[in-house]
């Protein structure tokens, strides 16, 4: 007897496959970075385990920071941080509650994207006259994202953590 459809419901297949994809996700980002070592790795190995960043930022002492976003289907953003001398120093996982801390009203948009990396989602209001980017992350047990509303000139004017809405889709 075939499947009925019922709208607004997914069928525990695509929940399945949701829930495979991202754990193979996860399981990836976690061989790769069990094969980085800080001092000995360089960046060209960074970059044939990690692919190309998604941006590139030059630091003030001759390094680089490069940024490798897992959003939207992840719920990390890392920061591999390359010396001088071409060498890995850091590994950082961005999105959490200690970084979005630090974002105050008036910063711009490139001092968001440099702290927290890409975003999973981009939306702009035109009657508001704002843009929201939102990030998916983990806390503890919690599926949640976090928010950042722009006004027209590009300045933070808000922050906001909420649950994941992704959680109550279906329901």
């Amino acid at each position: 007897m075939p499947e009925q459809h019922r709208p607004g419901r997914r069928s525990w297949r695509t929940w399945l496959a949701a829930f495979a994809a991202v754990t193979a996700l996860v399981a990836c980002d976690v061989q790769k970075i069990a094969e980085l070592e800080v001092g000995v790795t360089t960046e060209a190995d960074v970059r044939a385990k990690w692919g190309e960043p998604a941006a590139v930022y030059t630091e003030a002492d001759g390094g680089r920071t490069l940024e490798y976003p897992r959003q939207p289907a992840g719920q990390v953003n890392y920061m591999l941080a390359i010396g001088a001398d071409g060498k890995l120093v850091a590994m950082r996982q961005v999105l959490k509650p200690a970084n979005f801390a630090k974002i105050e009203p008036g910063w711009d948009k490139a001092q968001v994207r440099r702290l927290l990396g890409l975003p999973a989602k981009t939306q702009r209001y035109e009657l508001k006259q704002e843009e929201v980017w939102d990030w998916r992350f983990a806390d503890n047990a919690e599926n949640k994202q976090f928010s950042v509303t722009f006004d027209t000139s590009g300045r933070v004017t808000a922050t906001a953590t909420t649950v994941d809405p992704k959680e109550n889709a279906g329901r």
